[in-house]
């Protein structure tokens, strides 16, 4: 079972999160992603979330993570002191920090890469692969998504504003890099956009998402891949230098 952690919130569009440990308990994070910790806080860079057991099993997790393009370390903070002591970890650029409780939502969730910033002691990461071909070759998120498991609290960051949708034996249709999260009973595929003029004139790029099932998603409005193609447009070309 998971370490009952709890947690604030800060800010708006650049947030936060401070989480709460008692004595002993751990909350494990991505390397860098620490804003600050109090005097009897304790961190330690381990291989994996700690989930695993054995030299192998650790090897393996620690492969699998390389293999989704994350660290193969991640920090692991403990309180060491006889009253509640705090760490905050910062969001890597603007948007939204997402808590969820994985015991609601069946005990698994699946992101988007580097969606993950935080979790409470217990929380097991892993990766999985799209089920089908299209999505791996045309999804914004490519063959690899994370997995998260286990019944703690579980910290998403996402860009911009996330919005959470309910399906109810339904079909949505994204723009591939604006999923953030979703629920392992939803059915994740890759559709072309429309006809051929929509799909080389209409500027939805040629491939959408599709959701279906019954399950909750979670939606963000400002990819970090988008901001950083409308940063690049904007920056100013050097012609020479005087």
């Amino acid at each position: 079972m998971a370490d009952e952690i709890e947690y604030e919130i800060h800010g708006e569009s650049m947030q936060f999160v401070e989480v709460f440990l008692d004595h002993n308990e751990t909350v494990i994070a991505e390397a860098g992603a620490m804003l600050y910790m109090t005097e009897d806080i304790e961190y330690e860079a381990r291989m994996g979330d700690g989930s695993q057991t054995g030299v192998m099993s650790t090897i393996l997790g620690a492969a699998k993570r390389a293999l989704g393009g994350e660290s193969i370390f991640m920090t692991h903070f403990t309180n060491v002191g006889r009253q509640q002591e705090s760490v905050a970890f910062a969001a890597p650029y603007p948007g939204q920090i997402m808590a969820v409780d994985l015991a609601e939502h069946r005990g698994e969730l699946i992101c988007q890469k580097q969606a993950f910033l935080a979790a409470a002691r217990g929380t097991e990461l892993s990766i999985t692969f799209n089920r089908r071909l299209g999505a791996g070759f045309f999804g914004g998120e490519g063959f690899i998504l994370q997995r998260l498991s286990g019944d703690g609290l579980a910290f998403i960051h996402a860009g911009g504003t996330v919005v959470a949708r309910e399906l109810e034996n339904e079909e949505i249709r994204v723009d591939t890099g604006c999923i953030v999260a979703f629920e392992s009973s939803i059915d994740y595929d890759i559709q072309m956009s429309g006809g051929l003029k929509s799909m080389l004139f209409g500027g939805e790029g040629l491939f959408l998402a599709t959701l279906s099932g019954r399950g909750r998603v979670w939606l963000q409005s400002m990819p970090f891949a988008r901001l950083a193609d409308r940063i690049i447009e904007n920056y100013p070309m050097r012609t020479g230098e005087s």
